[in-house]
């Protein structure tokens, strides 16, 4: 593959913490020159437009300003070969939920934040955000079909930031893992949904980091913690997870893409892949 190559997400896209960052990107952006994006772009020899921001919402994605920049859609022109989108955590409050059941009670208890700390941690406010990412997720492919026609459009999803069920995630309590994993599985379920129903490819970053997640011997991503310049942001890919996750686009490039993965025309015969 040869061409434009345009990277759409959050801070999960973005490597947060990741040096060197990209001269010229918004500060806000956090966006490390050692991204996914940018280690896919110099592995095929893509032309890079690297949108991601931290803090992105599908919201941000598809027609609202952050911190003053367009919406990411908006560097899309029709060219494209490539499009990768890793989107939604922030709709649902993943991170935000992960910190704020990782801070000391005391913190949680303050009034001024606490009844925002105990939203992030309710299991029925969460599933009413995920209701809503699951639409938000299946416009986000529309729209890119629509303006990147000729484009193999990727979803990828999130890296696996908690054990499995059974396996101790300290000093996060059984209840806080348990809604952390909920989240983050109906999240990945419902890209993967999103991608098929819109004719758009998915990559299983989730899926296939399973056993690397931040409690492992061997993690892509990150625990909770204070963060620090020059080290990854808390409960985000690390170095190794970014690379990992370049590596499976690039098979998933490197493959024809499927058929049902229309690249032109209105009309698309999706169905689901297996993970």
């Amino acid at each position: 593959m040869t061409g434009r190559y345009v990277a759409l997400g959050s801070s999960m896209a973005a490597g947060p913490g990741i040096t060197p960052h990209v001269n010229g990107a918004p500060f806000l952006a956090f966006r490390s020159a050692r991204n996914y994006p940018h280690l896919l772009a110099e592995s095929l020899g893509l032309d890079l437009v690297d949108v991601t921001y931290a803090g992105a919402t599908t919201d941000n994605v598809l027609a609202e300003k952050q911190n003053g920049t367009p919406p990411q859609v908006t560097v899309l022109n029709g060219s494209e070969s490539l499009v990768t989108v890793t989107i939604g955590d922030n709709d649902v409050g993943y991170v935000p939920l992960l910190t704020a059941a990782y801070l000391p009670h005391p913190i949680r208890s303050m009034p001024i934040i606490g009844g925002r700390l105990r939203d992030l941690r309710d299991l029925y406010a969460r599933n009413r955000a995920l209701a809503k990412v699951a639409e938000a997720l299946i416009e986000v492919g529309h729209t890119l079909r629509q303006l990147a026609p000729d484009a193999r459009i990727i979803f990828v999803d999130y890296l696996t930031l908690l054990p499995p069920p059974g396996v101790d995630a300290p000093p996060l309590s059984g209840s806080d893992a348990d809604l952390g994993r909920h989240v983050a599985e109906t999240l990945e379920r419902h890209t993967a949904e999103a991608a098929a129903e819109t004719g758009c490819e998915i990559v299983r970053a989730g899926a296939a980091s399973r056993s690397h997640h931040a409690w492992s011997s061997d993690p892509w991503t990150t625990k909770g913690a204070v963060p620090l310049p020059g080290r990854p942001f808390p409960f985000h890919p690390n170095a190794p997870g970014l690379r990992a996750v370049a590596d499976l686009v690039v098979a998933q490039v490197c493959k024809p893409a499927p058929s049902w993965a229309r690249q032109s025309g209105p009309a698309y015969d999706v169905r689901m892949t297996s993970p």
